[in-house]
């Protein structure tokens, strides 16, 4: 390989020099298009450590000093390792953060014909940032339900890889004013478009497609009876830039969070201190679902790793909860949507989120805790606080210190273009963020 070129102080790199954790990172994207498929490449990653799967249908015997995983409704997942320590008296170090993204999501009966053209009707996801969806290659993934010849019910994840659709645009002949005035209608705009129909040719039945893309993998399916699927960009994550500063993806609101704080347990493994993981499902929805922040998946699980409430109620007085999701790095063409004094920048550090409002529920010693841990990483930091006139979105961070009474605070990665269809972060932000959460599952003493 040629060395690099030396331009304007910054040098010019190829994939071959992209960091192994990096290289790891855009496998996960790649690998993980629904909430479904994130909480799978979790799993498989955690399997692969050592990590024991549990069943919450089961009965649970926890050891000092073992490392587990439990999955809820297979959006959801929360890792834990036990330690050796007093759990009541050095608490649980905890990173949290959410599977889903906002997408299209295909309606129960979507099957269209529009003039001799297939489209799938779709309801919108979360608070999706529409504009980009158009004239992108999309596939179709997420989670199928199917029934077997003598009535067996089973689920399946299902991805199509390929690109199946598409969104055109309707061109600038026929509508002069699109640059200036365009709006996108949610259910007439935005259908993806599938395939020709000729004269005469019945409208496809879309669980049978389903059903015969299933059989290519899955034996036994008779019938498709549900699904819960999801549009997604084929275009695969990349590092780019002239110096290769960023990582372009799709759903890098929040599975950038997910990689970084799995990655991070993992190598903490052999921490002597109790330390826990909880990805949350349906963050862009609100959270209120069995599997989302609002639900009770967390506060099962500690319930049955802990042994009595006495214990648990000492544990979580002595524990940290990090909320880890994405902040808005100030962008160069719109600066003036931030603060002035409060503009994060992709590439110098991870980024404490605060509002007075508790949307973010960071306080002034939780936040001095995070950045004496960035210092003791050797990791710069930095502060986001939204304009005063916009308003300000909200993480599992206070819904998860509501339901607990865990110190709580949020932090997140800069990015540009959140919400879009292919999103943008800093390339050496995540690698900094996983040492950061390294240095904290190995921490004797937490908040005081």
């Amino acid at each position: 390989m040629l060395a690099p070129f030396n331009y304007c102080g910054c040098y010019l790199v190829t994939m071959a020099t992209t960091t192994p954790f990096n290289q790891n990172l855009l496998s996960f994207l790649d690998a993980s298009p629904t909430p479904f498929h994130a909480v799978a490449s979790v799993a498989k990653e955690l399997t692969e450590a050592g990590f024991t799967e549990l069943d919450e249908r089961d009965s649970w015997n926890i050891q000092p000093g073992k490392s587990y995983f439990v999955t809820r409704h297979n959006s959801a997942i929360i890792a834990f390792c036990t330690g050796r320590h007093d759990i009541a008296q050095h608490g649980i170090r905890m990173v949290g953060a959410h599977t889903d993204s906002p997408a299209l999501k295909v309606k129960p009966n979507p099957e269209l014909n529009s003039h001799g053209y297939f489209k799938l009707g779709v309801e919108v996801y979360g608070g999706a940032l529409l504009n980009p969806w158009f004239d992108r290659d999309l596939s179709l993934a997420g989670q199928v339900s199917w029934q077997t010849a003598s009535g067996e019910t089973h689920s399946s994840l299902i991805d199509f890889r390929g690109a199946i659709a598409t969104i055109p645009s309707l061109a600038i002949h026929l509508d002069r004013e699109a640059n200036q005035k365009r709006s996108i209608n949610a259910q007439t705009d935005i259908l993806p478009l599938l395939a020709c129909l000729p004269s005469g040719t019945a409208t496809p039945c879309f669980r049978q497609l389903l059903r015969e893309h299933l059989l290519k993998t899955t034996e036994g399916v008779e019938k498709v009876l549900d699904y819960e699927l999801f549009f997604y960009d084929t275009q695969n994550a990349a590092v780019i830039g002239l110096c290769s500063d960023f990582i372009a993806s799709a759903r890098l609101d929040n599975l950038l969070s997910c990689h970084t704080g799995m990655r991070a347990l993992i190598d903490a493994k052999a921490s002597n201190q109790a330390c826990l993981l909880v990805y949350n499902d349906h963050e862009e929805v609100g959270s209120e679902s069995a599997t989302g922040a609002c639900g009770t998946f967390l506060a099962d699980t500690l319930n049955r790793w802990l042994d009595s409430p006495e214990t648990r109620v000492r544990a979580l007085q002595n524990s940290l909860m990090i909320s880890a999701d994405n902040a808005h790095g100030v962008h160069p063409n719109y600066p003036s949507r931030h603060d002035g004094n409060h503009g994060p920048k992709l590439n110098e550090g991870p980024v404490i989120k605060v509002n007075a409002n508790q949307r973010y529920a960071t306080s002034s010693v939780t936040a001095a805790f995070f950045r004496t841990l960035c210092e003791q990483a050797n990791v710069p930091v930095q502060t986001f606080v939204t304009r005063t006139d916009l308003g300000c979105g909200s993480t599992i961070g206070p819904i998860t210190a509501t339901a607990l009474g865990v110190r709580t605070l949020d932090i997140g990665l800069p990015t540009f273009a959140m919400h879009s269809i292919r999103e943008m972060a800093g390339s050496q932000d995540a690698e900094n963020l996983a040492k950061v959460f390294v240095h904290f599952f190995h921490k004797e003493r937490l908040v005081s």
